[in-house]
């Protein structure tokens, strides 16, 4: 994706954020060949902090795909900043079981658009003690149903460098590590033409998650505890 071919919003975007993140992040990234080039793909990571949306989309974009990411559908409602969200072509999303259908759509038009979708399948940062991966959310399997589209599990590790959610610790240091790791598509074959009941989704989303974990286990250099599951009522 040749950046002349952004237009001048998203390729300001793209210069902003790189020009913070470079100094400040050092960078080990691999599997970006695992991303497909073209075409609707839905990449699932591991969400650590709230910084790290900001290395993924850096990493996304260096795979030469441009991140699309979702938000609230309030936030795209507020004068002028939501303008500007929509028009970097990130996608606003109803939360609650009564919108989940139109959320649902909004994210299909974006894979079939052939958007490279960034869903976060624990739908918030872990609550994992040692910051591995918690059970996931049915979202990203339920799309892959929808559309077909191939899901690439993605680890990172060394976001909460910039901020720890345990501690509430915020840092800002040059040369912060960060690894990134992609993995081939998860193969959800046997779900194919599924109806998507719960217990579909779920077997799909461990399947998703179990990836992912395990992506992250080989970053950390670590053997890694079975998906956690917060306590029934844990606040996310």
């Amino acid at each position: 994706m040749a950046v002349k071919r952004l237009g001048p919003l998203r390729r300001f975007v793209v210069i902003l954020v790189k020009s913070v993140l470079t100094p400040m992040t050092k960078r080990t990234w691999t599997g970006q060949e695992h991303i497909p080039p073209t075409g609707g793909v839905i990449l699932a990571p591991n969400h650590l902090s709230h910084a790290d949306p900001l290395v993924m989309a850096h990493f996304v974009y260096d795979a030469h795909r441009w991140p699309r990411f979702l938000g609230k559908a309030s936030v795209f409602k507020v004068p002028v900043i939501g303008k500007l969200i929509l028009r970097v072509q990130q996608i606003p999303v109803e939360r609650g079981s009564v919108d989940a259908a139109k959320s649902l759509e909004a994210l299909t038009a974006a894979i079939k658009d052939g958007g490279a979708v960034i869903i976060y399948p624990e739908g918030t940062t872990t609550r994992e003690p040692d910051l591995w991966p918690m059970r996931g959310k049915t979202g990203a399997a339920r799309l892959a149903l929808a559309t077909g589209a191939p899901v690439i599990p993605i680890a990172q590790w060394g976001a909460q460098g910039f901020y720890d959610t345990r501690t509430k610790k915020v840092r800002f240091r040059p040369r912060t590590p960060i690894t990134i790791a992609a993995g081939p598509p998860v193969d959800l074959s046997r779900w194919a033409g599924a109806e998507p009941t719960r217990a579909t989704l779920d077997e799909m989303t461990d399947e998703i998650m179990l990836r992912v974990r395990d992506l992250l286990a080989g970053v950390r250099g670590e053997t890694p505890p079975p998906l956690f599951a917060p306590a029934k009522g844990e606040k996310p």
